[in-house]
């Protein structure tokens, strides 16, 4: 028995033989679970069809107590439930009860996670339905304290994890994985996670909580989805120490050891999935993060989300704000704190705005833009020290040490915080802002919400109600002199789930600046005029899916117009035919 079956899992699959082209980009799906309609019968297949204790176990096709009557006949599934059958929508009330029972939100994180394991269409439902509650939950602020305590809460291993003992094995180890229609990869290397730094392997708990959004929010199957973390070892001593952790207990590989780890990884993709896998970089350290997106963007189909899908939502609404500010994206002077992947990123995609709408040189759209790094403002007088991706923002200038000379001296309309270090903006640099600004646009972007440079109170109330605020992380309502200010969130979340979705739906194979200015528009042409008057220049979260539907088909229109899309013929209209294509979380009925 064991060695037939290793050879059914080492022989070609039907999937292997015949690979179909799916509308969404992947192969076939043989079984016709994924083409369905909803109602339509499914076969709850696995090696072979499910049944009884297996199905229960399943979390792919369990329904738990949904299941009817006929179907509990059919796969053998009487006296293994008690007798009551009850609807989605009960189970999903049940469980939305119980999970705001939990008074910690690591807590209500594990019961989402423990509900992903169970049953896959319930945790789906729970999510889309419930998205503006349970995003903080599954995303940020919540998945940084997850990732912190991964160890110490890790149950089931979810995805795949690929460490130094694996070199030279990295396409054996892909094959592994039980799916093999794979259109998006969500891979970190746990070096720069959120604002926490470096975690090493824990890091896993940001491409799991990512390509869930990519499922709730932008309508990628799931089982198209892979989350893989890149364990080279890490630098946190308190890591190291730990006798939960799960991780090499070694430091980081560095130079030449993680570069051919890296290309052996990025081949084997390639290999085992082919051209138009989606490989989406995250929370890579500054270095290796820009040197990997330059070394692969003509090769490979990648995307960084902390560099360009930050850049993108935060260009949005830098965008949308111009109906609250006034002028055009031109007359505007923009002042960032920190200087690395998220706000270079930030800054560039704002210049080649401003070049696309004022037709001027990206050298001379840049010179609008200003930032200020550790060691204060960048100018011309520091080139010679600075790393490669902060050179081009090194203007004339006498230096400057601190935010605050600097926000008094290039008397910025638009400051953006990406520092990732808390309590940055501080009473004075707000209040120099609206000194010399009616309505200061202020960003403070850096997450969780510990790390946020100012708090959504702080910048109405030291600002006398004048400023537009927007975070990373989400803050509640704000009450200053009677007036309710709603604060918007920038949150990534907003593109990339609707800019990968583009991507896989158009079958493009390259990711272009084109395709993310794109997908900026197309979420700042969201925000209403109900919207604007109070304050907010993001749309609401509770849109989202028709939000990234509109995301996901002007990204394939500039696929298909720089002649990158593969999915022919072009769709009439790319919007319907995005959610068609959008993965529905209603239960099927079984043969």
């Amino acid at each position: 028995m064991e060695s037939t079956l290793k050879e059914m899992n080492q022989g070609p699959s039907k999937i292997d033989m015949d690979p179909k082209c799916t509308a969404t980009g992947g192969v076939e799906d043989v079984y016709g679970e994924d083409r369905a309609t909803e109602d339509q019968l499914v076969t709850p297949w696995t090696i072979s069809v499910a049944s009884g204790y297996t199905l229960l176990r399943d979390p792919h096709h369990n329904k738990g107590l949904a299941f009817t009557e006929k179907e509990r006949d059919a796969h053998y599934l009487q006296g293994l439930l008690p007798p009551v059958v009850i609807t989605q929508e009960l189970q999903e009330k049940k469980l939305m009860h119980s999970i705001r029972q939990y008074q910690l939100p690591l807590q209500k994180y594990m019961a989402m996670m423990e509900l992903e394991e169970r049953n896959e269409r319930l945790f789906y439902k729970l999510l889309i339905d419930n998205v503006e509650e349970l995003l903080p939950v599954v995303y940020t602020p919540t998945v940084g304290e997850a990732c912190q305590k991964y160890g110490s809460i890790f149950r089931r291993p979810q995805g795949l994890y690929i460490s130094l003992k694996e070199k030279g094995k990295i396409l054996e180890v892909l094959k592994n994985w039980p799916r093999r229609s794979i259109q998006v990869i969500v891979v970190t290397d746990g070096e720069r996670i959120l604002g926490l730094g470096d975690l090493g392997c824990q890091g896993m708990g940001i491409p799991v909580g990512k390509l869930a959004l990519y499922t709730a929010l932008g309508g990628v199957r799931p089982s198209a989805c892979l989350p893989i973390t890149i364990d080279v070892g890490t630098n946190n001593e308190q890591l190291l120490k730990d006798e939960f952790y799960i991780g090499l207990r070694q430091k980081r590989a560095t130079g030449q050891e993680y570069a051919d780890l890296l290309h052996e990884f990025m081949t084997a993709v390639k290999q085992n999935y082919g051209e138009k896998v989606l490989v989406q970089f995250e929370d890579f350290a500054n270095h290796n993060a820009f040197e990997l997106l330059a070394k692969y963007r003509s090769t490979h189909l990648v995307f960084n989300d902390d560099i360009q899908g930050t850049a993108s939502v935060v260009l949005a609404g830098v965008v949308a704000a111009l109906k609250l500010l006034g002028g055009s994206l031109a007359d505007h002077k923009f002042l960032f704190l920190g200087a690395g992947e998220a706000g270079t990123g930030i800054a560039e995609l704002i210049a080649l705005e401003l070049s696309k709408r004022t037709k001027a040189s990206l050298e001379e759209t840049r010179k609008k833009i200003w930032l200020v790094d550790s060691k204060g403002l960048i100018v011309s007088s520091r080139k010679d020290t600075l790393q490669h991706f902060k050179k081009p923002w090194a203007h004339e200038h006498e230096p400057i040490k601190n935010l605050l000379d600097a926000v008094k001296a290039i008397k910025p309309t638009v400051l953006i915080g990406t520092s990732g270090v808390g309590k940055t903006f501080t009473k004075e640099v707000i209040e120099a802002m609206a000194s010399f600004n009616e309505k200061p646009l202020i960003m403070a972007l850096s997450n969780p919400t510990s790390q946020s440079e100012c708090t959504a109170e702080e910048a109405y109330t030291w600002s006398q109600g004048r400023a537009i605020f927007a975070s990373g992380s989400p803050f509640d309502p704000v009450e200053y002199n009677g007036k309710v200010y709603i604060p918007g969130q920038a949150n990534n979340a907003y593109i990339f789930p609707g800019f990968g979705f583009g991507l896989v739906i158009s079958g493009a194979i390259r990711v272009h600046d084109e395709m993310l200015l794109a997908a900026s528009e197309a979420l700042a042409g969201q925000v209403t005029k109900e919207n604007f008057e109070k304050g907010l220049i993001y749309p609401p979260f509770s849109i989202i899916r028709k939000i990234s539907a509109s995301i996901a088909a002007n990204v394939a229109a500039k696929a298909y117009e720089l002649g990158v899309a593969t999915r022919l013929p072009r769709p009439a209209n790319l919007v319907k035919y995005a959610e068609s294509c959008m993965y529905t979380p209603t239960y099927r009925s079984y043969r």
